[in-house]
């Protein structure tokens, strides 16, 4: 795979994608949201992968939405702005595959976005995030859509509405973020995460990703209604049987992915 934008690499099942604008701080253009959309649907077709991180280079993660493509346009060209980071967003918690964030410094408005966003993530402690839109006269109302469902609604809206920072360890406490590392060890402490997740059958773990986003927003008796059927389904796969058979026989199981 080649893009001007990002980058990919692989590293046995896991895939690696990296924002590569690191002289624009990593800013999510429009090109680069498209070549990121590119990336994760040819990732979600390969049977392969069992997991994404999304890493960025240079010191920021992504300062957000490229400001040039902001200024004197007209209603359409911002429509379609936010039509593509909303495919964009979508389409990570869609792929079948895991996307971890791997967060090496500063997050701002759709890279905090972008961070929500992903199944989860891991923060280095010189990172911080932030909502800070207000402050130029764009609230991050599309930004607000995953913020909200990360750290609830109080939270969200004192980010929203002060676009203050807060740092990696309070994104952590929010839920924001799944844990906080040194910068050192983010790299490595990344992957094992990854590594964890591929060591499952890629079958379950897609099923369980797509179940999860399914019912996160029904109510408790619709919710339970989707997961029960999911869970016969899935206890018919043989990697289910495989898995169940291998605990009681107290063997490593051997995954097919089907």
């Amino acid at each position: 795979m080649s893009y001007q934008h990002i980058s990919f690499s692989t590293e046995g099942p896991i895939a690696i994608i990296t924002l590569n604008r690191p002289q624009r701080r990593n800013a999510l253009s429009l090109e680069l949201m498209t070549e990121l959309i590119d990336c994760l649907n040819l990732i979600g077709r390969e049977r392969t992968f069992r997991a994404v991180i999304l890493a960025a280079a240079g010191k920021v993660f992504s300062s957000g939405h490229d400001l040039s493509e902001m200024v004197g346009r007209d209603i359409n060209h911002y429509r379609q702005v936010f039509d593509v980071c909303t495919e964009l967003m979508t389409r990570i918690q869609s792929i079948p595959r895991p996307v971890i964030a791997e967060v090496q410094g500063i997050a701002t408005a759709a890279g905090c976005q972008l961070v929500a966003t992903c199944d989860l993530a891991v923060a280095s402690d010189q990172a911080a995030f932030a909502t800070p839109g207000v402050k130029i006269g764009l609230f991050c109302t599309t930004p607000m859509v995953a913020l909200t469902r990360a750290v609830g609604r109080k939270r969200a809206l004192q980010m929203l509405m002060t676009g203050e920072m807060i740092d990696a360890a309070m994104a952590a406490e929010w839920g924001l973020v799944n844990m906080v590392v040194p910068a050192a060890e983010l790299a490595e402490r990344t992957r094992k995460l990854a590594t964890r997740i591929a060591d499952a059958s890629s079958l379950t773990v897609a099923l369980g990703k797509q179940a999860f986003y399914t019912q996160i927003d029904l109510d408790q008796p619709k919710a339970y209604a989707y997961a029960k059927e999911v869970m016969s389904m899935n206890a018919l796969a043989a990697d289910a049987q495989e898995g169940i058979s291998a605990f009681l026989e107290k063997r490593p199981a051997c995954w097919t992915g089907k």
